[in-house]
């Protein structure tokens, strides 16, 4: 532990990391920076954030509010720095924050505290947003990596695969080149389709049609090469996803190939921290991904979801108490957490919502797209 840099960290009262650190003996969870007295390293736990160390049974401090939303004197500072890491390509981070009279650390933990992410990771989603939308518009692929900013292409193709899910060519070609193999069974709530890349399961649908759900899996991924039926291949994968919709302890971590903007990648990784069993409601997981005020944003990123179940949106509803939306219809999504709770759910009678035969999010905003292994909780 006295090696730690958090703990270190927190000897200096130094509060440029994202994280908070709880103290068993008095249940309480604080900032680095906070001007407490220092307690004996082996009675502290490091969480990411605050949302965790509350369920791990911790309240917040009183005196250095680790649980209050950003200042609004950070968060003008971060739509400055937004503003200007818009305005031009190329734009050094440490440059942004000297025009705004703080230093690069300052402006990091901003960011952090406000967004969740750090400039750079900002700058480089946008700056992969615009390439997006050059190739998009049919401009060849060394013309966009310039104009958007990129000194070269090796770079960019190195870690294509990360930023946009494939090649810069295979994206402009409309998601030429990838190749789906899915199945389609029954299941206790409905027909399944399960949707897998040489990555990981992309595609997770519940609904009343087989037939829907296949026509929806090809709405959903209109440019692949290949997309073919692999019922014996996938059948491990069903049952992973079939343990999950009966409610039981998953056996093994099911690998993920999901892109979405940054947000809402944080909200997935987020649910998937809510444990089985347990609900959250929109404004606390808006809190727990640093938006606060945010659960209508977070509500969208759950309908965004592509892997239902997996990525366990259902656990989510209002503040309330109610249910809230669910795009395989909220019958699906009672059932799901009665399963998980162990009480008894049968199929719904009626079909699930409109969703059923496809998301189209073609209303979505532009975004950062990438391939994300994201464990299971």
């Amino acid at each position: 532990m006295i090696e730690d840099p958090r703990w270190l960290a927190v000897l200096a009262r130094d509060d440029r990391d994202d994280f908070v650190y709880a103290v068993r003996t008095t249940r309480v969870y604080c900032r680095p920076s906070c001007p407490s007295r220092r307690p004996r390293p082996d009675n502290v736990s490091f969480f990411r954030r605050g949302a965790e160390a509350e369920d791990h049974g911790y309240r917040a401090c009183r005196r250095c509010r680790p649980d209050a939303p950003a200042s609004d004197e950070r968060v003008a500072r971060v739509e400055a720095a937004c503003r200007r890491l818009d305005a031009s390509d190329g734009v050094r981070v440490a440059d942004v924050a000297k025009s705004l009279g703080v230093t690069s650390d300052v402006l990091r933990r901003d960011f952090q505290r406000v967004l969740g992410v750090s400039p750079k990771q900002y700058a480089d989603a946008r700056r992969v947003d615009r390439l997006r939308a050059e190739l998009r518009d049919g401009r060849d692929v060394t013309g966009a990596l310039y104009s958007v900013g990129y000194g070269s292409s090796s770079r960019l193709y190195e870690q294509s695969d990360a930023r946009l899910g494939m090649t810069p060519a295979s994206y402009g070609a409309g998601g030429a080149g990838a190749s789906i193999a899915f199945t389609v069974t029954r299941g206790p709530l409905g027909a399944l389709i399960v949707a897998t890349t040489a990555r990981g399961v992309c595609w997770i649908a519940i609904g009343a049609e087989t037939d829907a759900l296949e026509e929806g899996l090809r709405r959903e991924f209109p440019a692949a090469t290949a997309i073919e039926r692999a019922d014996g291949a996938l059948a491990p994968v069903v049952a992973e996803v079939l343990r999950r919709i009966d409610g039981e302890v998953p056996r093994e971590e099911l690998p993920l190939d999901v892109r979405g903007t940054a947000f809402q990648l944080r909200v997935w990784q987020e649910l998937q921290r809510i444990p089985r069993g347990e609900t959250r409601s929109y404004g606390e997981v808006a809190v727990a991904v640093g938006v606060p005020g945010g659960a209508r944003a977070v509500g969208a990123a759950c309908g965004s979801n592509p892997v239902s179940v997996v990525v366990p949106c259902h656990r989510v509803v209002t503040s309330t108490g109610g249910l809230g939306g669910y795009a395989w219809g909220v019958d699906v999504k009672q059932a799901l957490l009665e399963r998980e709770a162990g009480e008894t759910a049968t199929a719904p009678d009626r079909a699930p919502t409109s969703a059923a035969t496809g998301r189209s999010r073609d209303d979505a905003p532009q975004s950062i797209s990438r391939t994300l292994p994201v464990s299971t909780s």
